[in-house]
């Protein structure tokens, strides 16, 4: 078990390693939509790339998830066919929100010689993410039109 200090340099460390390595802005909280945002995440046992999707107004979350739903065959079978999505993902605190996420397994922050799986994870996901939201963002940001 590590300290909290010694827990927040390893993060640190891979935090810095990671933007070294792939040098590059992401979209992250970028998105030109309000509360959808990508995310990288990673724990002791798993890595993921994440689309959360959490407006306060149910009636918004429900249709930006529908709207990427509604191209969930193009997302899996042309970027990312590891792909989950989850219209309803609870997180700790209790709320609710919609989720698309790609994950990989059996990785840890803390043993670094799984880093640069993680590292090229987390480029190659978020690249194919982020290819995908571009081309299909204005039919996401719409909220008029029919998905």
């Amino acid at each position: 078990m590590y300290s909290k200090e010694e827990s927040l340099k390893i993060k640190k460390e891979f935090w810095v390693q990671f933007a070294e390595v792939y040098p590059r802005k992401w979209i992250l909280y970028d998105t030109k939509i309000k509360d959808v945002t990508f995310k990288f995440y990673v724990d002791n046992k798993k890595a993921q790339v994440l689309l959360d999707i959490e407006p306060k107004e149910e009636e918004k979350r429900k249709i930006y998830f529908e709207k990427i739903e509604s191209l969930k065959t193009i997302l899996i079978e042309e970027y990312l066919p590891e792909a989950i999505l989850e219209r309803n993902f609870y997180l700790e605190s209790g709320k609710v929100i919609s989720r698309i996420w790609v994950e990989k397994i059996n990785v840890s922050l803390n043993n670094k010689s799984t880093w640069k799986s993680i590292f090229d994870f987390f480029n190659d996901t978020m690249s194919q993410f982020e290819i995908f939201f571009y081309e299909y963002e204005g039919y996401i940001k719409d909220l008029e039109a029919n998905s």
